[in-house]
């Protein structure tokens, strides 16, 4: 039995590495623990949320999505922020950690602007970044994968836009719209860096024009070569044997 060596295509600009799931995971698991340890030990953390206009509540712009009020407001962050956290890993690698911890910012300091006087906790700010960067960039690009995947967006999620206004006092509308303004704009920030897989053989990272097939047959000054001499092909002799048909 051969072995056959299987590596990632380093041209493909969507990739699955432990990262993409390991980010996310370590992410979610954080914001679990921060829940855990207020229960097991008796601490309430509300206090570090977003606290508009006021300069204490500035922390909240980095505290507030770990801090959460109720294992229900917790469980209903958990899921979206994972699946919306992994899609942007895998289809935005190279710009996601930006998406995330300026995103973070962005949405508490515009919270913090925008908010009415209560304390604003959760990571509903952040999913609705996320949701908000996936679709708008999805479309922007013109790029069949990435217009596949806002359109699983608003299938999934487009729900959640009935909470960017003001229908349940419990819940952060500002938050929401900051997200959502938030990624909206990273979308058009961002709007030129277009992941797409190379189309062309020559478009590749590990192209070397000397081994093309197709440019061998041109000379250093660009003169097409007829007979392209193939050093590594040895002389091959067909022998052809004809038989006469014969009628039953």
């Amino acid at each position: 039995m051969s072995k056959q060596n299987f590596s990632i295509n380093q041209d493909s600009p969507f990739q699955f590495t432990l990262g993409v799931i390991g980010y996310p995971l370590m992410f979610v698991i954080l914001i679990w623990l921060v829940f855990w340890f207020e229960i097991r030990f008796g601490y309430d953390f509300n206090y570090l949320g977003v606290r508009p206009r006021t300069f204490s509540g500035l922390r909240g712009v980095l505290f507030s999505p770990f801090i959460h009020s109720d294992i229900k407001h917790l469980f209903h962050n958990t899921i979206p922020l994972l699946v919306l956290s992994t899609a942007l890993f895998y289809f935005y690698r190279k710009i996601s950690w930006q998406i995330l911890f300026l995103g973070m910012l962005l949405t508490g300091l515009l919270t913090w602007s925008i908010g009415r006087e209560a304390t604003h906790i959760g990571a509903s700010g952040m999913i609705y970044l996320l949701a908000s960067f996936l679709f708008f960039k999805g479309i922007f690009s013109k790029y069949y994968r990435l217009m596949a995947l806002s359109f699983i967006v608003v299938f999934m999620y487009g729900g959640m836009l009935w909470f960017i206004a003001p229908v349940d006092p419990q819940i952060s509308w500002e938050g929401h719209l900051s997200g959502l303004v938030v990624g909206l704009l990273f979308a058009f920030m961002y709007k030129e860096k277009i992941e797409k897989s190379p189309k062309y053989e020559w478009q590749r990272q590990d192209y070397e024009e000397e081994q093309d097939a197709f440019m061998k047959h041109f000379d250093a000054e660009g003169n097409f070569i007829e007979n392209l001499p193939d050093e590594d092909s040895e002389d091959v002799t067909y022998n052809y044997i004809y038989k006469e048909r014969t009628e039953d």
